[in-house]
């Protein structure tokens, strides 16, 4: 018996890190991502929503943003940005921005960065600037690699270090030793809708 074809989904993200992130998801889910679209901004992608929304009545789509930080919560965001969605659509918001589904796999995330478990937070969605977060825990790293590729030079004007992004982007895609979104969803709600939607569009596609 000849074996099913892959599920595919289009996705729409804000930036590169987010990318990676929704292909180790995705992957988790038994989707194959087959067209990443935006990486320009939140901003990009507001101003896009209708047009990928348009596109996801013929076929699956993803598109992830990042809560606002002085939002109360996802469901007006939702309803701002996408009243209607198509049946095609998995709008998913990320309590409050993606680095806090990292944070939600504590034992690994502890391990890449090297710092201990305790200093992790618990509860990563009520960081307010998760990303922050992430930085000041590279920071105290035992590692001098993960300190200088991740935290900002002192005047640089940054709020990350020059390797930020691919320091994160090799812990998200390390399928051995790297992140778990299963087991990061167990306290990441806005991270298991994700997943919740994206098993749903694979039971659809099967």
């Amino acid at each position: 018996m000849a074996s099913s074809a892959p599920v595919e989904i289009s996705v729409a993200v804000e930036g590169d890190l987010d990318e990676a992130i929704v292909r180790r998801v995705a992957r988790c889910a038994g989707i194959w991502v087959r067209r990443v679209h935006g990486k320009k901004g939140k901003a990009h992608l507001r101003e896009h929503i209708q047009g990928y929304n348009n596109a996801a009545h013929f076929c699956p789509w993803l598109v992830l943003v990042d809560l606002d930080r002085d939002a109360d919560c996802a469901p007006p965001l939702r309803s701002e940005w996408l009243p209607q969605a198509a049946q095609g659509m998995c709008f998913r918001i990320a309590v409050r921005e993606a680095e806090s589904w990292l944070m939600g796999d504590r034992e690994r995330l502890a391990r890449f960065l090297a710092v201990p478990k305790a200093r992790i937070p618990s509860n990563p969605e009520a960081e307010i600037r998760p990303k922050q977060t992430l930085v000041n825990l590279a920071r105290s790293s035992r590692r001098r690699s993960v300190r200088e590729d991740m935290v900002p030079r002192q005047r640089s004007g940054r709020s990350v270090g020059p390797l930020y992004v691919s320091r994160i982007t090799e812990f998200v895609m390390d399928v051995n030793n790297g992140w778990r979104p299963k087991i990061a969803a167990e306290v990441c709600d806005s991270l298991a809708r994700c997943v919740e939607s994206l098993s749903l569009v694979r039971g659809r596609g099967q």
